[in-house]
């Protein structure tokens, strides 16, 4: 064996050994003589924890709906004219028109040079520049302070404050985010630790917004399910958080109590005497609480009110104001304003240990800063055109417009649906979904179990393929075993509503007839 021969027999065996220490397969060798490099990342060495993340709302049946319209625009027969996805909270997406207000503020930022331009109301030209003033070099495009530009978070310390009829907000205590989503995952990052039975265990709603049990599957935490009762209007009963609690003390530290409200997907507006009951609860048994507060406009229902879990915190007295800890979330993406795209938010923490402030400072530092256009756009919502500017009116005009509408929507998607036999629909009282619930009969159920499949699932994707219609099943949410529902937002316009919701009576009834 010559020199050349040697060298290259020690490099195969090397390699070959390398994959075997490594746990990889033996590689095979290519024509050449050379020992292909096997991949570092697979599926069986990447993260396992982010194989274990799910999240229904852009999941396969969405894939799927994607296709369609793609097949459609190639043109390809269906037996539908369009897809109509009713699956995410997108309202732009959907036909919602943006706030004119905050566009004009948002281009007179973009492209200052539009300062000069006598169509943009005086209103919108001094709120620009005072956020440009606000930015480094005067430009939306530098970074921002990691915790957020210093005269947002002061906006948003006021807009609190009104919001909570006067109790005090510190500016410090806002931490401007990417959307809600991104403070949510951060103070849950906060909140994980241990192994074994002391693992961190968050207790969330079941049905749920997938964001938190994907958020925990990432972070390899333990989901405590608790269920809101359906028969009540989706309500929260301290009965069974007592339940979910006493159980999961068994495997798993329990740390944190999430709430959203008004409810995602389920709709419901907790009331104050919950909300109060919720932080007894928490305060009794040592809880992080965590209020996803998204949809706070986004009330319907008469006799529905949003109550802040900090005002009533507050108004609750010592006891519970100087001890409870408290995160609250927001965002540009719901309520009236409906701007998902700029990613925009905000988090007001309460009752924090001072250490621990510290590390959550350290922590948002490491992503640098939110999306300053997002930032600006908070500002916005929460320091919006006041009574004698010029905006004023039509700000209100628009509002206004958007919010009723939802709540006709809202209203016409529970009445029809309640029309339909084999579904029954609570009142959506607030925030921008239906969750239904559909009885699939067993033919159905067996045929889908068979597949592989959930039932909902099942029934979801059969009606995308015969109408276009894209709802999430509830499985994707979590729901009571043996039952069966859909999540479908209340978004579209309400001529194309009217269409998507005779298009699901049309489909249930010849389901139910097939599978009978």
């Amino acid at each position: 064996m010559n020199h050349g021969t040697s060298l290259l027999w020690k490099r195969r065996t090397l390699s070959s050994l390398s994959a075997t220490r490594r746990g990889l397969p033996k590689a095979k060798m290519s024509e050449n003589g050379v020992v292909p490099r096997a991949k570092v990342l697979t599926i069986d060495t990447m993260n396992p924890t982010v194989k274990n993340v799910e999240y229904a709302v852009r999941g396969p049946i969405v894939a799927r709906a994607v296709e369609l319209e793609r097949e459609l625009s190639e043109g390809m027969k269906k037996p539908f004219a369009e897809v109509i996805k009713a699956n995410i909270g997108d309202a732009h997406a959907m036909g919602q028109q943006p706030i004119t207000f905050f566009r004009q503020v948002l281009a007179l930022c973009s492209y200052p040079e539009l300062l000069n331009d006598s169509t943009f109301p005086d209103d919108a030209k001094s709120r620009a520049r005072r956020i440009l003033q606000s930015c480094g070099g005067n430009s939306m495009g530098s970074y921002s302070a990691s915790q957020g530009i210093d005269s947002v978070r002061q906006d948003v310390a006021r807009y609190i404050e009104r919001r909570d009829g006067g109790v005090p907000c510190d500016p410090n205590n806002v931490y401007l985010t990417t959307g809600a989503s991104d403070g949510i995952m951060t103070m849950l990052k906060l909140l994980v630790c241990g192994e074994g039975m002391t693992r961190t265990g968050v207790m969330i709603s079941i049905p749920q917004y997938p964001l938190y049990s994907a958020a925990l599957a990432e972070l390899g935490a333990v989901q405590i399910n608790y269920y809101l009762n359906e028969e009540k209007c989706w309500s929260l009963d301290i009965s069974e958080l007592q339940r979910a609690l006493d159980e999961a003390r068994n495997h798993c530290n329990p740390r944190a109590l999430c709430i959203i409200n008004p409810g995602n997907p389920t709709g419901q507006v907790q009331s104050r005497e919950c909300i109060e009951d919720v932080i007894r609860f928490a305060a009794k048994e040592g809880l992080f609480l965590m209020a996803d507060e998204v949809y706070q406009d986004n009330v319907y229902a008469e006799g529905c009110q949003f109550h802040s879990f900090k005002k009533v915190l507050f108004e609750m007295g010592p006891e519970y104001s100087d001890t409870v800890e408290l995160a609250s979330f927001h965002s540009t993406s719901k309520c009236y304003m409906g701007e998902c795209g700029f990613r925009g938010g905000y988090m007001e923490i309460i009752n924090m240990d001072d250490d621990v402030k510290a590390q959550l400072t350290k922590l948002v530092s490491v992503r640098l800063c939110p999306p300053v256009p997002g930032q600006a756009l908070m500002d916005l919502v929460v320091n919006p055109p006041q009574p004698g500017e010029p905006s004023y009116d039509n700000f209100i005009k628009e509002r206004s417009a958007t919010l009723s509408a939802l709540a006709e929507k809202a209203k016409l998607t529970e009445q029809i649906l309640n029309t339909v036999e084999g579904i029954s629909c609570n009142p959506v009282q607030g925030a921008m979904y239906s969750f239904p619930r559909i009885i699939i009969p067993e033919k159905a159920v067996k045929e889908a179990t068979d597949k592989g499949q959930q039932p909902d699932m099942f029934y979801c994707m059969k009606m995308l393929e015969e109408t276009g219609i894209c709802l999430v099943p509830g499985s994707g949410f979590g729901q009571k075993d043996g039952t069966y529902h859909f999540r479908m937002t209340i978004l579209p316009p309400r001529d194309k509503l009217q269409i998507l919701l005779n298009k699901v009576q049309e489909f249930h009834q010849k389901f139910t007839q097939h599978y009978s």
